[in-house]
């Protein structure tokens, strides 16, 4: 399972042309399933997730979690994170989960974030068309991968 945290002010999803998402200071959290993700993957991703510390304390220093802030997260299905471009021009996506296993494992981590977090998360919908706005705030961005936890 592959993730890339943006720290927001705000961000917002849309389709189409309809606002169906939107959160406030938080993470929007773009997020990509394999095929080979299994719950511990989940699990991981959620623990961690929930507790990076990448929120400014009153002195300025990232040394705050969402948690710790009461931040929003708002989670948007990303197949295109499992993309290969060593060959050619047009990414290949076969590590990609097929819609019957990725949507389970998507609903089961939105499940987990939000038991982590204690509070309800946004997301988008799943398999659409999607129109992501987005104020990215540092800007602070970072990949995760489940399969290398460097």
């Amino acid at each position: 399972m592959r993730v890339l945290v943006q720290r927001v002010k705000e961000a917002s999803v849309s389709v189409d042309d309809n606002r169906i998402a939107f959160i406030g200071n938080g993470i929007l959290l773009f997020v990509g399933i394999e095929h080979a993700d299994t719950n511990e993957d989940i699990i991981w991703l959620s623990n961690k997730i929930i507790g990076l510390r990448i929120f400014d304390d009153e002195n300025g220093v990232m040394n705050l979690s969402l948690k710790d802030i009461n931040g929003d997260l708002l989670a948007v299905s990303q197949f295109t994170l499992h993309a290969r471009v060593k060959k050619g021009f047009r990414p290949s996506y076969i590590d990609a989960a097929l819609p019957e296993i990725s949507i389970p494992l998507y609903e089961q981590f939105v499940q987990q974030l939000e038991a982590d977090l204690g509070k309800t998360i946004f997301t988008g919908k799943f398999g659409s068309q999607m129109l992501v706005d987005l104020i990215n705030d540092g800007p602070v961005t970072i990949f995760i991968d489940s399969k290398n936890k460097k």
